[in-house]
């Protein structure tokens, strides 16, 4: 069915000087996938999960450029020599961002897509459709504007899109990245029937507690080579101790913890009478979407400073929403924001909070990873004080090789942690974290941790939101959640 043979690849991309480079993408990787085999692929950011699923969908050599050696067959089609058109007939791809697979502006639309571009029968199309939406409970998300959507929701339109063309083999690149508990098992659900209908999977991911018991084998990579392979019954026998050892995200569920720097149980904060200074007030929230009933609506959240509080909830909860609202990037609607004595009126909350945002190609600007992160600095440091900070967070983030690489060239968690660095050199008094260890790998993770406690430790007031259980109890003092 798959057949890598002897594969080498290496990316042709340029630096911030415009100098040529080749970064590296898979070394003298072979990898046969039988017909109906579920194989998950993991390892480090950057370690060449995500090239090999180009190299299956003919993303690489079509649309990726570089150096192209060994034999990559599909379905008994060389990928090299054939028409792209032809091979998603028989791959249908998930990418890590789902925003960069969307063709249309409506759900409905975004599903029916790839069916009627190969002229299947309507009937059929709306069959096809009325059966994934069953399967994948999408039923609240159809008819919805594409935009109006939250990251873990267009992540879920981009399985179900996929699910309606039905090809032979599913590829998938951090499929649950931005998912919710409930949306991760609704997604190994999917996956789980795919199986049984005799696909071929191949998954590439960080997360993967969800996939032991479905995965047939789990290959782990390194430096663009697979260096393990566990099958299904070594698996069964490991705990998240195994995991850890190699340097994996855990294999079993971590549960979400509900606790505050007492560790009381806490969904949320309450309220004080009298809240200190340092203590960032968020007060009579009230926004929705327009033609929606999509938005937010609270009376009181408190923040306090020194303390890393994590915002959980389902897809679609209000999240985001709430975190643009606080930063000023969304005016109409009501709020009150008050922090240091003061409040702060929406146009001025961007000199008060730093967000990172879910999607950070929507924050990379410049032509190189130091500039970018340079770029954030406070408008009182000198050019040169601010490259040198910016160098000391990039290290801190083990992103110093790629300074001068430009910023889309990156991985998606190598982008991850260029705009957490980003947000670290703003030095802004409150900084907002959505999803912020997405596509990210354990080490990284734990980098990540580790800055945002040191942030909490210089006084700033830390929000963090997400769904990674892991990083929660990595870090979080205080937890709310947003039902």
């Amino acid at each position: 069915m798959i057949n890598l043979s002897n594969i080498d690849f290496r990316y042709r991309n340029t630096d911030a000087t415009g100098t040529l480079q080749h970064a590296r993408g898979v070394e003298d990787l072979s990898l046969h996938v039988a017909p109906g085999e579920f194989v998950v692929l993991t390892g480090s950011s950057g370690c060449g999960k995500t090239t090999v699923t180009r190299l299956i969908n003919g993303l690489v050599p079509h649309y990726y450029e570089g150096e192209l050696k060994g034999e990559v067959l599909v379905c008994g089609m060389d990928v090299h020599a054939s028409k792209i058109s032809d091979i998603s007939a028989h791959v249908g791809s998930v990418f890590q961002n789902p925003r960069s697979q969307f063709f249309n502006v409506d759900t409905t639309s975004e599903l029916a897509f790839a069916s009627e571009n190969r002229c299947v029968d309507p009937a059929q199309i709306r069959s096809d459709i009325h059966r994934v939406v069953e399967e994948m409970s999408l039923g609240p998300l159809m008819d919805r504007s594409i935009f109006a959507l939250s990251g873990g929701e267009k992540q879920k339109v981009a399985c179900a899109s996929v699910a309606v063309a039905q090809p032979e083999i599913m590829v998938l690149d951090e499929p649950s990245s931005n998912l919710d508990a409930a949306g991760v098992e609704d997604l190994r659900e999917v996956l789980a029937q795919w199986k049984a209908a005799g696909k071929t999977v191949l998954v590439a991911e960080h997360r993967l507690y969800y996939l032991i018991g479905l995965a047939d084998r789990l290959l782990i990579m390194r430096d663009g080579r697979i260096v393990e392979e566990l099958d299904a019954s070594q698996l069964a026998g490991m705990g998240n101790d195994d995991a850890y050892a190699r340097g994996l995200r855990a294999f079993c569920p971590v549960p979400m913890p509900c606790r505050t720097g007492d560790g009381s149980p806490l969904h949320d904060p309450g309220t004080r009478t009298q809240p200190p200074l340092q203590t960032l007030v968020c007060e009579d929230f009230d926004f929705h979407y327009k033609n929606s009933e999509h938005g937010i609506r609270f009376a009181v959240h408190e923040f306090p400073a020194s303390q890393i509080t994590a915002i959980v909830g389902h897809n679609g909860a209000g999240k985001s929403t709430f975190a643009r609202v606080l930063c000023g990037l969304e005016r109409k609607g009501r709020s009150t924001v008050r922090f240091g004595g003061r409040d702060y009126a929406p146009k001025e909350r961007r000199g008060l909070c730093y967000m990172i945002l879910q999607d950070v190609n929507h924050q990379l600007f410049t032509d190189s990873v130091l500039e970018e992160v340079a770029l954030s600095a406070p408008s009182g440091m000198s050019e040169e004080e601010a490259r040198i900070h910016a160098r000391a967070v990039l290290d801190q983030l083990d992103l110093a090789e790629l300074a001068d690489m430009h910023p889309m060239a990156l991985s998606g968690g190598q982008k991850q942690r260029v705009a957490i660095a980003s947000g670290v050199v703003a030095e802004s008094p409150v900084l907002v974290f959505d999803e912020p260890t997405s596509g990210l790998d354990l080490l990284h993770m734990r980098q990540v941790a580790a800055l945002l406690r040191v942030l909490s430790d210089a006084g700033k007031v830390v929000i963090v939101i997400t769904h990674d259980t892991e990083l929660v109890c990595e870090v979080a003092d205080r937890v709310v959640e947003f039902l």
